[in-house]
């Protein structure tokens, strides 16, 4: 399965970083009807365009712990929102929110109460949820720099005690994928998206990652994995929805052949922590700080500390505590037998009804 993700590209980095080589359609008398795909020249490298949707005023945050109904970038289809000839082999990239959201759906869209994170590629064709999108040709590519996973497999553990690993593709030469290379490789799985519309007309692009069963690859650690797409033809098979056909296009979707990852830190287990340190090895990782404490604690357990420093600054200037304990020796007598005898307390004066004041002496 997939229920976590990592990108923290901006947007000009995402497109940079989905370059893809040129195609054009090129249209042959023996294809019985049927055009077929022809590299451009010179192996020219396009660039996708950045397509904001308005997705009721939510727009794409690079995070380090991507979680289910966050805004991510996908790749899909130019034909999509364009006939002209020129468009059908080209791509855009669109924030879209992570959680196909039922079209049947009334009300807020973040209470329909469905898992919708990952469709399972058995019971694509039998859901009434993706059905519909796949028959329509809204297949999209899910992009990221690696997603996390929990090893399932083994001695059954609670979920906070399961051990978490970042899955990425391999990067080129010895790049390092939690220190942001510039030519990163990114990750990309296969999906379906569909537009889910509010009362009042507004849009809303959501999507969900096709699963399957795991291969050897990935089987020791978990038995889901999603559809990679490892190769540019996958990409394009599965992009092109005017070409390709359904079945095709589900041929298209195998188990990766090269998947690198590593432990990381737990981190990555409440989807609030956003923190540099979730991508990170677990031996890299920083321990996390300890919470801050309020104000009024920090300056309780600041005054002792506060005396400290103030006598340290003055150690020749004698303290009210010592002024006072020096008044008492001076107030003490000697005893008969060596000893002290504090001089006796004062006794309080009290006044009679008529003001007059009354001095009781405290010695026989």
């Amino acid at each position: 399965m997939c229920g976590r993700t990592c990108l923290t590209l901006d947007p000009d980095q995402v497109i940079c970083a989905c370059k893809y080589p040129k195609k054009t359609i090129k249209k042959e008398p023996d294809s019985q009807g049927k055009d077929k795909l022809k590299d451009g020249e010179g192996a020219v490298m396009e660039t996708p365009e950045w397509r904001p949707e308005f997705n009721l005023g939510r727009r794409y945050q690079p995070s380090y712990n991507i979680a289910p109904t966050d805004i991510t970038p996908v790749i899909v289809s130019a034909a999509h929102f364009s006939d002209a000839e020129d468009q059908k082999c080209s791509r855009v990239v669109m924030p879209m929110m992570w959680g196909m959201i039922p079209f049947w759906h009334k009300g807020d869209y973040r209470r329909h109460g469905l898992t919708t994170n990952n469709c399972r590629l058995e019971h694509l064709m039998d859901s009434k949820l993706y059905r519909g999108p796949f028959k329509r040709g809204q297949r999209c590519v899910v992009i990221c720099e690696g997603f996390y996973e929990w090893q399932t497999t083994g001695p059954t553990k609670k979920p906070s005690e399961r051990e978490a690993y970042l899955v990425f593709v391999p990067q080129k030469g010895d790049a390092k994928i939690y220190e942001k290379p510039q030519d990163v490789n990114l990750l990309r799985m296969a999906g379906l998206f569909d537009v889910w519309e509010d009362e009042s007309g507004d849009k809303m692009y959501s999507y969900s990652i096709i699963t399957f069963q795991s291969s050897k690859i990935m089987s020791w650690m978990h038995y889901r994995m999603p559809a990679i797409l490892e190769t540019d033809e996958q990409m394009n098979n599965w992009l092109d929805f005017k070409r390709v056909s359904d079945a095709e296009a589900l041929a298209t979707l195998r188990p990766a052949t090269e998947l690198k990852w590593y432990r990381v830190a737990k981190l990555v287990n409440n989807s609030r922590n956003k923190s540099e340190e979730c991508n990170k090895p677990i031996e890299l990782a920083a321990k996390p700080e300890k919470p801050a404490m309020n104000k009024t604690m920090m300056a309780w357990l600041n005054v002792p500390k506060k005396r400290v420093d103030q006598a340290k600054a003055e150690p020749n200037d004698p303290s009210d505590d010592e002024k006072q304990e020096r008044e008492v020796q001076g107030k003490r007598r000697t005893s008969p037998d060596g000893g002290t005898i504090d001089s006796p307390a004062k006794r309080p004066r009290f006044r009679h009804c008529n003001g007059a004041v009354e001095v009781k002496s405290t010695e026989t």
